[in-house]
């Protein structure tokens, strides 16, 4: 009985109607996640940003895209290359810390096969350290 009262024109449409719902909330959060990343607006153009689009949501969103929507890839690519330039400095900084232990051990080699004196092994030992 239960197949009966809904048809599949039925299901279609209620797939439809989930898979709108899905992408309009989409569209919500990458609006409003460009509104917060964009380093060209003032806190009161957000905040204005924010307001037209719960208040109105549909004119907001399209006004938005229309008026926004060029930039929103080229601030998405700016943060993911921060995020990236954050990301290999913070691996640099590890890997450096024990690059300078490689490296005084390659200086206290270069001192032992007598290629350094000690002043010039002070002095690039005092550089790395320094």
């Amino acid at each position: 009985m239960l197949a009966y009262s809904y048809p599949q024109g039925g299901i279609f449409w209620t797939m439809l109607e989930l898979f709108l719902f899905i992408v309009w909330f989409w569209i919500l959060i990458a609006i409003f996640s460009d509104i917060f990343r964009s380093r060209d607006m003032g806190g009161w153009a957000k905040a204005l940003w924010v307001i037209f689009v719960i208040v109105l949501p549909f004119l907001g969103i399209l006004i938005y895209l229309i008026a926004r929507g060029g930039k929103m890839q080229e601030r998405s690519l700016e943060q993911a290359q921060r995020q990236q330039d954050a990301f290999d400095a913070q691996v640099r900084q590890a890997a450096g810390a024990s690059g300078n232990v490689d490296d005084l051990a390659k200086l206290a080699d270069l001192k032992e096969k007598g290629m350094l004196t000690d002043a010039e092994f002070q002095a690039q030992k005092a550089k790395l350290l320094g």
